[in-house]
């Protein structure tokens, strides 16, 4: 290498390490304000009713309000960007710092039927909510999982169907089982009352023992 591609060199490397230091220093401005800015997030008050859940959530403008002040007052906007899907909606929440940094959140894809505008509309609106609380790390003040996790919940103990209750007396007789004690096992007077949850527990209960006896 002759003296004046050694210098070339030498330039370049100290340019590119110029050019990493400012970037570094640029990210530091808008990690610092938003550390600031975090520091001052309120909760996101459940306010709006859910018809379904019989319960409050904390909707978008709840959100927006717990956020936006103090994002605001240490010189972060923030703009949720939509792209194009086939199949529902992709939100990406990006923080704009009054320096000209930006800093993404990633993407949050829902599925949403694009024929239904009032249900894409509503999906739309779920996205943005949840890309902003999680870009920013927040939480209504309590939590609408734990109305999800009861309904999941009732659901299980729905008793089982009717076909699915000729299914398991079907598998019972084939196991050469006894129709009392599966139900003794299940805690349930009837077999029409098994918990839809444990009905695939009591088929594969069966099956087994099915094909113990055939062996």
């Amino acid at each position: 290498m002759d003296e004046d591609t050694a210098q070339q060199a030498l330039h370049h490397a100290e340019m590119l390490k110029h050019e990493q230091d400012q970037e570094a220093n640029m990210s530091s401005n808008i990690a610092a304000a938003f550390v600031a800015a975090q520091k001052e997030f309120g909760k996101a008050l459940k306010s709006a009713d859910n018809p379904y859940f019989k319960s409050k959530y904390a909707d978008l403008q709840a959100v927006s309000d717990a956020v936006m002040e103090p994002l605001n007052k240490h010189g972060i906007a923030v703009i949720q960007k939509t792209s194009p899907s086939q199949t529902g909606v992709l939100v990406e929440t990006v923080f704009i710092h009054e320096s000209g940094e930006q800093l993404s959140a990633g993407q949050l894809y829902l599925p949403a039927p694009k024929e239904d505008p009032q249900k894409y509309g509503g999906a739309l609106t779920y996205a943005r909510r949840y890309a902003l609380m999680a870009a920013c790390g927040i939480a209504p003040e309590d939590d609408d999982g734990n109305a999800a996790s009861d309904a999941i919940k009732q659901e299980k103990a729905k008793p089982i169907t009717a076909d699915q209750a000729v299914e398991l007396n079907a598998l019972i007789e084939e196991a050469g089982s006894d129709v009392t004690k599966v139900c003794a096992f299940f805690e349930v007077d009837h077999i029409e009352n098994l918990p839809a949850g444990r009905y695939k527990q009591a088929v594969a209960m069966l099956k087994k023992k099915q094909k113990k006896e055939a062996a």
